[in-house]
C-alpha cells in the first residue's frame, strides 16, 4: 500500500511539474516573444479579413524599428474611443517613419512631398480621404518616436489621418503570420510603398 502512494504522489508531482513547466514557458512566450491577436473590423481588408487570427512578432522591434510597409499592432490611441478598459490593440500598416513628412491631398498619401505608389497591397480604385489629423493638405513631421500608420481599407478605418501619429511606446509587434483560416496560413509578407 505504501508503494502505491508514493508511486501514485510520484506520479502526481510530475505532472504538476509538467504544467508548471508547460506555463512557464507559454507566459515567456506570450509576454516577451510572441502574441496572438484576431482582427476585429474591415479597417485593413482586403488583406486582413474580419476574425482572422495574427501572430504578433514582439521582439523584432525591441532590436530594430518600424519600416513603411510594416503591419504593426498597437494599443488604440484615446482619440480612438475605444469602450474604457478593454485594452483595444488596432492593427494598421506603416506608412512613414521618425523625420518624414506626410500630407493628405489628392486622394493619396505623401511622404516626403512624393506621392506614395501604395498599388501593391491597395486597389487603384482606393480614395485616401482627408482625416481630422491631416484636414486641410496639412503637412506633419513626424517626430523621434512617431509613425503614421493606416488602414488599407480608406474609406472605413479610424487611423493616423484621424487622430494624429502611432508612438513607438504604445506599439506592441509587427504582424508576421496568420494562422486563422487556415487557407490563408502563412507570413505576412513585407510591402514597401514606394
Amino acid at each position: 500500500m505504501k508503494q502505491i502512494l508514493k508511486s501514485f504522489s510520484s506520479i502526481v508531482l510530475d505532472f504538476i511539474e509538467t504544467v508548471v513547466i508547460g506555463l512557464s514557458i507559454f507566459l515567456v512566450v506570450y509576454l516577451f516573444l510572441l502574441q496572438p491577436h484576431q482582427v476585429n473590423g474591415l479597417s485593413m481588408f482586403p488583406n486582413f479579413h474580419n476574425g482572422d487570427y495574427l501572430l504578433t512578432d514582439k521582439v523584432s522591434y525591441r532590436v530594430g524599428s518600424p519600416q513603411p510597409g510594416d503591419v504593426i499592432v498597437f494599443h488604440a490611441p484615446p482619440a480612438a474611443n475605444c469602450p474604457e478598459g478593454t485594452g483595444c490593440d488596432f492593427i494598421k500598416r506603416v506608412i512613414a517613419v521618425p523625420g518624414d513628412t506626410v500630407q493628405v491631398k489628392d486622394s493619396s498619401i505623401y511622404v516626403n512631398q512624393q506621392r506614395l505608389d501604395e498599388s501593391q497591397y491597395l486597389d487603384s480604385t482606393v480614395v485616401t480621404s482627408e482625416g481630422a489629423f491631416t484636414a486641410g493638405g496639412r503637412i506633419t513631421t513626424l517626430g523621434t518616436d512617431e509613425y503614421f500608420a493606416v488602414g488599407d481599407n480608406r474609406p472605413h478605418s479610424s487611423d493616423s489621418r484621424a487622430w494624429g501619429p502611432v508612438m513607438a511606446d504604445e506599439i506592441v509587434g509587427r504582424a508576421f503570420f496568420r494562422y486563422w483560416p487556415a487557407k490563408d496560413m502563412g507570413v505576412i509578407a513585407k510591402v514597401v510603398p514606394r
